[in-house]
């Protein structure tokens, strides 16, 4: 068992999409300074960190992940003194700031890429993917783009292609250049001086493409991308001497963090890239992707605890800026015993819980006309795919007319409902959502067993309920949750008198009877202080 509390591993990360969080100048975009000003209420809420998403220099094509410089903070924001300040003022809070940092590729407007676009024998040329056409002028091989069409895309400056993994303004760099990488560490340094915590790597496994640029193979797929078997232009094995450097530079700093978005995760592919001379965490996303099931949920806890085994530390998350929101995925009711159902999952697993601004108070996604989409793939793929934009809609903190994120026209409209469900309202009643997340945040940080013990799932249970316990030395806590909409009865370990730590349902408490059952409503969880026992 660990002693020391370790803010990244014991404690809880909470995302933060920022130009949807808060407006301080009034200007329709959150920036620094709005989140500064909040750091009160995350402070009260229970969080350890905040991560945000990109606040660089950014034409916005794809919202700051093309980044047209990684050393400075896009006006629309505020300034570098004004992230100083940020970070100072967090840190005051106990508060961490992990940055956002998206190394695969840059914008277009770079100084990098328009040095390495204005000739072939510019010294930044070879920075980026260039190559000449084939003999009958078609793109270099069969790579695709994320976002649609090929990965390819002529310049006739110099007459030859670039690599861009997303957009045509987003093209990849060359890692594989030895200038390049001592940048790119050049950035890790220039933040962690600044007094950054740790990084989120953006679509970090696509870093190295195959260095002989071979055609991927081809599979069964929707789309061109997905026709595709990605093991050429993502998962090379220089990735891993790679992250044994960063992982080097970051120790040399106490206390630093770093986690990785694994592109195209799997459980199995994401855990490569994570150990102590790797990055101490990578998203998997299969979680997020599990129907409202206990037996699917089970699976994947128990796929990701077993791949991460007792020396590693999982993660998990249910919402994210990518992802629509579970709120409205899982068609939570107006009164969110749902939510309080998902909030008790995610802060009691064993593992590193990320929050996504607004999941607390249980955001729903925004529904959009095609007129109203921003985000490009949204563009390029409707009706089938509507894109992003749902789950990035304005943080909602009262009752007035931009819902307290701005005095103007916000960038994204506001959810319909933010009159009835936002910050101010919720704090004021002590069985919203808000309260309870507070009140999980708050038990768990008491609870060694809940933020660093050990877990072991119940394998005797009814279907659609699924029960754990997590312990330490001194305690040990059952975590058990009814996913049906129909009461269950769960089995108590052998006889041992307990005490409710939580309960969902607080106004219809879970039942205990004598024969030691458990009796859970439908949808119902509760967290059980075990007494005696081993």
């Amino acid at each position: 068992m660990h002693d020391k509390w370790l803010w990244w591993r014991d404690g809880v990360i909470y995302q933060i999409y920022p130009r949807s969080y808060s407006d301080s100048n009034g200007d329709g975009m959150g920036d620094l300074n709005g989140i500064r000003s909040r750091l009160a209420y995350l402070q009260d809420l229970g969080v350890d960190a905040i991560w945000l998403s990109p606040v660089y220099p950014s034409p916005d094509k794809d919202f700051g992940y093309d980044v047209s410089d990684y050393t400075g903070i896009d006006p629309r924001y505020g300034t570098l003194k004004d992230f100083d300040n940020l970070v100072k003022e967090a840190h005051q809070r106990d508060v961490r700031i992990i940055m956002d940092l998206v190394l695969n590729h840059t914008s277009d407007q770079h100084p990098w890429f328009k040095e390495s676009r204005s000739s072939r024998d510019n010294p930044f040329r070879d920075w980026y993917l260039w190559r000449p056409a084939k003999p009958d002028g078609s793109p270099p091989n069969n790579w695709q783009s994320v976002f649609g069409g090929g990965g390819w895309k002529f310049d006739p400056q110099t007459g030859e292609y670039y690599f861009h993994m997303f957009l045509p303004e987003q093209p990849d760099v060359n890692w594989r250049h030895p200038a390049v990488r001592q940048a790119m560490l050049g950035v890790f340094r220039f933040w962690l001086e600044r007094g950054v915590d740790g990084f989120r790597l953006d679509v970090f496994n696509g870093y190295f493409k195959d260095a002989e640029l071979k055609d991927n193979p081809a599979r069964f797929g929707l789309r061109a991308f997905d026709r595709q078997f990605h093991i050429h232009d993502t998962d090379q094995p220089e990735m891993i001497p790679l992250l044994n450097e960063i992982r080097a530079l970051l120790d040399a700093y106490p206390d630093r963090y770093m986690v990785g978005e694994t592109f195209l995760a799997t459980p199995q592919k994401a855990i490569r890239y994570i150990g102590n001379t790797k990055a101490h965490a990578a998203f998997n996303f299969n979680f997020t992707g599990q129907p409202w099931h206990a037996g699917k949920m089970r699976s994947a806890i128990l796929e990701w605890e077993g791949l991460n085994g007792k020396e590693g530390w999982p993660n998990y998350v249910l919402n994210n800026h990518d992802t629509r929101r579970s709120a409205s995925r899982y068609h939570f009711d107006e009164a969110d015993l749902r939510g309080k159902t998902a909030a008790l999952l995610l802060l009691t697993l064993r593992g590193t819980p990320f929050l996504y601004y607004g999941e607390e108070i249980g955001m729903r996604d925004i529904a959009l006309k095609r007129s109203e989409i921003m985000d490009p793939p949204g563009k390029l793929y409707w009706p089938i795919y509507q894109g992003r934009d749902g789950c990035r809609s304005p943080m909602q903190w009262d009752t007035s007319a931009q819902a307290g994120f701005s005095r103007s026209r916000p960038w994204l409209k506001l959810h319909p409902g933010f009159h009835d469900r936002n910050v101010a309202i919720q704090q004021a009643n002590a069985d919203s959502l808000l309260n309870f997340y507070k009140k999980m945040l708050q038990l768990r940080r008491q609870h060694p067993a809940l933020h660093r013990g050990s877990m072991e799932m119940l394998k005797e249970i009814p279907a659609g309920l699924l029960a754990y316990i997590r312990a330490d030395m001194q305690e040990r806590i059952l975590i058990a949750i009814n996913f049906s909409r129909s009461k269950r009865n769960c089995l108590l370990p052998a006889g041992e008198p307990v005490s409710v730590l939580l309960d969902t349902m607080p106004a219809w408490p879970a039942q205990l009877d004598g024969s030691g059952h458990l009796q859970l409503r439908g949808g119902q969880g509760v967290a059980l202080l075990l007494h005696g026992g081993d």
